[in-house]
């Protein structure tokens, strides 16, 4: 399994970017959890395999219709933690 560390950055918070993302993840059965930060970016720990993963972060980047995708910063590793779901943290 792969681990993704997502920091996403724009227009990101009040627009219901978390949830898209969880919607996201449970439609390509990623596991993990979104944050806010408080720079205004999301933090996002994705776990799954390529296939899971990739489609994943293609909708993260295109967003839902209130956000505003400026930049994302992904670092890949070997899964270290195992999650059973995907959830937002507060």
């Amino acid at each position: 399994m792969i681990q993704l560390h997502i920091i996403v950055s724009g227009k990101v918070q009040g627009v219901g970017y978390r949830y898209f993302s969880q919607m996201k993840a449970v439609q390509y059965g990623v596991t993990g959890w979104a944050k806010n930060l408080a720079d205004g970016s999301v933090e996002i720990t994705a776990v799954g395999s390529k296939d899971q993963l990739d489609p994943f972060v293609e909708e993260l980047r295109i967003g839902n219709p209130f956000s505003k995708i400026s930049d994302m910063k992904i670092t890949e590793s070997e899964a270290s933690e195992n999650f059973n779901s995907f959830t937002i943290k507060y």
